[in-house]
């Protein structure tokens, strides 16, 4: 299940993101994307082609989208404004023949969006068997890795207008 990965707090109905105000600094921008895009999909919420998130370990992702009956040329990825945009157009005129007794299989064009975190990259794509596996991995800059910080004490202050930070 996807949300095995939240806080207990988000799973509760009755949670705001001004919730966490008085918890985390400078994240405004993220709430507001994030409640943006929820709004987006709630109202059109696609269900074609079905998929599965993997998070693989720490820092890598796969994305999984069952597109059969979809060649390489019918499928189109790109990242725009922080998105995945997953697009698929079915270029085969062969289905509109009318000597179907059933027609079960859905080969229809879709588009999916996959929000990604600024960290986050795709690396490739794979098609085969019917299953579009797009690779992510999240790079953690050096600026945001754990860092040891120094205590200093007045005493090792070596002249009185050094500052200490």
């Amino acid at each position: 299940m996807v949300h095995k990965f939240l806080p207990d707090a988000m799973l509760n109905p009755s949670f705001q993101i001004k919730d966490f105000d008085k918890f985390f600094v400078g994240f405004d921008d993220q709430f507001n994307r994030m409640a943006k895009f929820s709004e987006d999909v709630a109202k059109n919420i696609p269900n074609y082609p079905p998929y599965n998130i993997i998070k693989n370990d720490e820092n890598h992702y796969t994305i999984e989208l069952a597109v059969a009956g979809f060649g390489q040329q019918d499928i189109d990825i790109e990242m725009a404004d922080g998105k995945l945009i997953v697009k698929g157009s079915v270029q085969n005129a062969d289905t509109e023949d009318g000597n179907f007794l059933f027609k079960g299989i859905a080969n229809r064009a879709f588009t999916r969006a996959f929000v990604l975190n600024d960290e986050v990259v795709v690396h490739n794509a794979e098609l085969f068997n019917g299953m579009l596996k797009v690779f992510l991995e999240r790079l953690v800059p050096e600026t945001k890795k754990p860092k040891k910080i120094p205590v200093k004490t007045k005493a090792e202050k070596q002249l009185l207008n050094e500052e200490i930070l």
